[in-house]
Protein backbone atom coordinates (compact mmCIF):
# COMPACT_ATOMS: atom_id res chain seq x y z
CA UNK A 1 0.00 0.00 0.00
CA UNK A 2 1.57 3.26 -0.86
CA UNK A 3 0.78 6.08 1.23
CA UNK A 4 1.60 10.16 0.82
CA UNK A 5 2.63 11.22 4.63
CA UNK A 6 1.02 15.15 5.19
CA UNK A 7 3.13 17.06 7.59
CA UNK A 8 6.07 17.03 10.07
CA UNK A 9 9.52 17.91 8.71
CA UNK A 10 11.77 14.58 9.58
CA UNK A 11 9.93 11.18 9.77
CA UNK A 12 12.18 9.46 12.58
CA UNK A 13 11.14 6.08 12.69
CA UNK A 14 7.41 6.44 11.09
CA UNK A 15 9.12 4.74 7.72
CA UNK A 16 9.77 1.94 10.26
CA UNK A 17 6.07 1.48 11.88
CA UNK A 18 4.16 1.98 8.13
CA UNK A 19 6.56 -1.25 7.14
CA UNK A 20 5.54 -3.28 9.96
CA UNK A 21 1.49 -2.63 8.61
CA UNK A 22 2.78 -3.55 5.33
CA UNK A 23 2.83 0.13 3.85
CA UNK A 24 6.01 2.20 1.82
CA UNK A 25 6.04 6.08 1.49
CA UNK A 26 5.11 6.91 -1.67
CA UNK A 27 5.57 11.03 -1.07
CA UNK A 28 5.82 13.27 2.09
CA UNK A 29 4.98 16.97 1.91
CA UNK A 30 5.87 18.98 4.91
CA UNK A 31 2.52 21.56 4.52
CA UNK A 32 4.58 24.49 5.18
CA UNK A 33 4.46 25.73 1.85
CA UNK A 34 1.74 27.79 0.82
CA UNK A 35 1.10 25.68 -2.18
CA UNK A 36 -0.03 22.70 -0.05
CA UNK A 37 -3.18 24.99 0.64
CA UNK A 38 -4.78 25.19 -2.69
CA UNK A 39 -7.92 23.76 -2.86
CA UNK A 40 -8.86 21.56 -5.83
CA UNK A 41 -5.39 20.34 -6.52
CA UNK A 42 -5.46 16.27 -6.73
CA UNK A 43 -3.37 13.80 -5.02
CA UNK A 44 -0.42 11.99 -6.51
CA UNK A 45 -0.79 9.04 -8.59
CA UNK A 46 -0.65 5.66 -7.18
CA UNK A 47 -1.60 6.85 -3.85
CA UNK A 48 -3.87 4.29 -1.35
CA UNK A 49 -3.72 6.07 2.20
CA UNK A 50 -2.91 9.42 3.57
CA UNK A 51 -1.35 10.30 6.76
CA UNK A 52 -2.05 13.58 8.27
CA UNK A 53 0.12 14.14 11.29
CA UNK A 54 -2.27 16.63 12.64
CA UNK A 55 0.33 18.16 15.33
CA UNK A 56 2.30 19.67 12.56
CA UNK A 57 -0.69 21.06 10.02
CA UNK A 58 -2.67 24.49 10.17
CA UNK A 59 -6.30 24.34 9.49
CA UNK A 60 -6.23 24.62 5.56
CA UNK A 61 -3.75 22.38 4.50
CA UNK A 62 -5.12 19.55 6.61
CA UNK A 63 -8.22 20.41 5.16
CA UNK A 64 -7.03 20.12 1.40
CA UNK A 65 -5.43 17.01 2.07
CA UNK A 66 -9.19 15.75 3.75
CA UNK A 67 -11.60 16.60 0.79
CA UNK A 68 -8.35 15.54 -1.79
CA UNK A 69 -8.61 11.97 -0.27
CA UNK A 70 -12.07 11.78 -0.06
CA UNK A 71 -12.72 13.30 -3.38
CA UNK A 72 -10.24 10.85 -4.90
CA UNK A 73 -11.83 7.92 -2.45
CA UNK A 74 -8.66 7.20 -0.60
CA UNK A 75 -8.46 6.33 3.24
CA UNK A 76 -7.54 8.80 5.48
CA UNK A 77 -5.66 8.70 8.92
CA UNK A 78 -5.12 11.42 11.42
CA UNK A 79 -3.36 11.05 14.19
CA UNK A 80 -0.14 12.92 16.31
CA UNK A 81 3.01 12.40 14.81
CA UNK A 82 4.36 9.62 17.28
CA UNK A 83 5.03 5.96 16.67
CA UNK A 84 2.28 5.31 19.49
CA UNK A 85 -0.07 7.43 17.89
CA UNK A 86 0.04 6.40 14.36
CA UNK A 87 -0.01 2.34 15.59
CA UNK A 88 -3.22 3.20 17.21
CA UNK A 89 -4.87 4.98 14.07
CA UNK A 90 -3.38 2.19 11.74
CA UNK A 91 -4.43 -0.59 13.94
CA UNK A 92 -8.04 0.96 13.67
CA UNK A 93 -7.77 1.74 10.25
CA UNK A 94 -6.24 -1.60 8.56
CA UNK A 95 -7.36 -5.13 9.57
CA UNK A 96 -5.33 -8.29 8.10
CA UNK A 97 -8.81 -8.64 6.67
CA UNK A 98 -8.23 -5.57 4.27
CA UNK A 99 -5.10 -6.55 3.43
CA UNK A 100 -6.36 -10.17 1.67
CA UNK A 101 -6.63 -8.37 -1.54
CA UNK A 102 -3.16 -6.91 -1.77
CA UNK A 103 -0.80 -8.07 -4.45
CA UNK A 104 1.85 -9.03 -2.13
CA UNK A 105 2.36 -5.91 -0.39
CA UNK A 106 0.49 -6.93 2.89
CA UNK A 107 3.01 -9.37 5.50
CA UNK A 108 0.86 -10.88 7.72
CA UNK A 109 2.11 -12.37 10.58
Amino acid sequence: MNALIVGADRLGNIPDVLAGFGISIAAHVSGRDSSHQRRGAALPAGIQLVILFTDFLGHNVMQRFRDAASREGVMLVCCRRSVCALQQALGRKISRDDCAGCVGACRKK
